[in-house]
Order: structure tokens, then sequence, then C-alpha cells
């Protein structure tokens, strides 16, 4: 069972600050000095057309180019012949880019490859690949054309990015049936020799992985515990003898297995 972080990300090479966020949003940093892009996609842009020339840069780069270091790609390597399941808050792709099978991720918190509606009228998504590769490739001084910002099929409303930052966030077909088959994977490996996996979850959202994981892991003798997290792992006391906890970066651990 792996739970997977932000961190994962950064390990792989999808820093938010520094160099790489520098060589896409110079522009953006230069009017606006925004200090990472984290920051960047919650700036209030006086335009629909400069917010979507930030979010199709922001999604292209995060979500459509593969990643700067194999981490994922070794990570498959060592659970492509194994039971295994993906829970993850990441939204950019990258298991299934690296090999994973679709159908044993669930990506709790969206996918930088989907819209909905902003208002969300109706519970649906919307793949966004073609319009945020022409957005990208039109847009000027920081700005893309008006006839490219995405409207609601039904209401008309600016789409928006099915992220979960509210309670509009929409939960389509899809994620309802990720979560089942999570759901479906941990009834059906109770009391089983477990691994549980966690790797870069940090303290954000812990109620989503961390949580789950070590509780997961106090119900089951047979289950052990291990957590990989640059600076940040750790594990109760009540769990400890069933635990291995590294502090160091994800993708020397994962190749030194």
């Amino acid at each position: 069972m792996v739970g997977a972080g932000a961190g994962l990300s950064v390990s792989a090479g999808f820093t938010y600050a520094g160099e790489r966020f520098e060589r896409y949003f110079g522009d953006f940093i230069e009017k606006y000095h925004i200090p990472d892009m984290y920051s960047g996609g919650f700036y209030p842009y006086a335009t629909l057309e400069e917010y979507w020339a930030w979010w199709s840069r922001h999604i292209y780069y995060n979500r459509y180019v593969d990643a700067p270091e194999p981490v994922y790609r070794t990570l498959w390597q060592l659970v492509k012949d194994r039971d295994y399941f993906v829970l993850t808050t990441n939204v950019d792709h990258q298991f299934q880019k690296a090999g994973f099978d679709k159908n044993r991720l669930f990506y709790t918190q969206g996918d930088y490859g989907l819209w909905q509606c902003s208002r969300a009228c109706h519970q649906k998504t919307y793949d966004n690949e073609a319009a945020v590769r022409r957005m990208l490739s039109e847009q000027r001084d920081m700005k893309i054309p008006a006839e490219l910002i995405p409207k609601c099929p039904v209401c008309g409303a600016p789409m928006t990015m099915n992220l979960r930052q509210d309670d509009s966030f929409v939960q389509d077909q899809g994620w309802y049936a990720a979560s089942e088959r999570y759901r479906d994977f941990i009834r059906g490996h109770k009391g089983m020799r477990v691994l549980f996996l966690e790797l870069g979850v940090g303290g954000n959202t812990p109620g989503i992985i961390k949580y789950p994981f070590w509780q997961m892991t106090a119900e089951n003798p047979q289950a052990v515990y291990a957590c990989v997290n640059d600076g940040e792992a750790g594990c109760p006391k009540g769990i400890a003898g069933q635990s291995v906890c590294i502090n160091g970066d994800i993708r020397e651990v994962l190749n030194l297995l």
C-alpha cells in the first residue's frame, strides 16, 4: 500500500521554486513578485485571460511533461510485480506516466489534467490537454486570447481546476470508483502481511494518508509501516516496533532499494 505526497514529486524534480520556477514564470515574477508556483495559483489576477495564461503554463509543466528524475519509474520497478495500490494527494499524473495501472490508483485531491465548473453546477470533469496546449502556444504578454477562456458547457460559468480547495470540488464517477477500489484493497488485505509505504507525505493533510496508515498498522500485527521523508520521517511509539523511518531523499532511497 503506497501513500504518496508532494515530497515524492519534489524528489522527482517537480520543484515549485528556484531555477525551474524562474525559467517558466519569469515574466509573472517580474510583474507580481510571486515567490513560487504554489502562491501563483492563488494570485488574484485581474482578468481570466491572465489567470489562464498562468494556469496553462502551470498545468503543462507539472502535468504534461515528464519529471526531470525517473523516481516514479524506479518505484514502479519495485512494485510492478506485487499486489499494490496507490493512495496519493499528488495531482500531477506521474504515476500513470511511469506505468502504474490506473485501476490501482486513487488521486484523492484532483488532477491537473481535469477541469470542472467553477460553480460545481454538475458532477463531471473534463480533460484539458488540447485546450492547455493551445493556450500555451497562443498566449502573448501573459494573456491568452479571450476566445480560449474555458466555460462550463452546462451553465456557462468559467471553468476552474479540479483541485480540492473548498466544498466546490467535484468528485466525479471516476473519483468514486477509485475510492471504492481503495476501500476494497484495504478490506481484502485486512490482517494480512502488508507494507504501508509512505513517501513524501507532510503535515498539510495527514488525515488522508499518514494517520490512516498509522492506525491500520497498529490494528494489524502483520503490517509494517515504512516512511521515507527528508527530515520529517517518524511514527508513534505504539507502532515503533513495526516501523522503518528514513530521513532521506526518496530518489536516493529508492535507488538503493
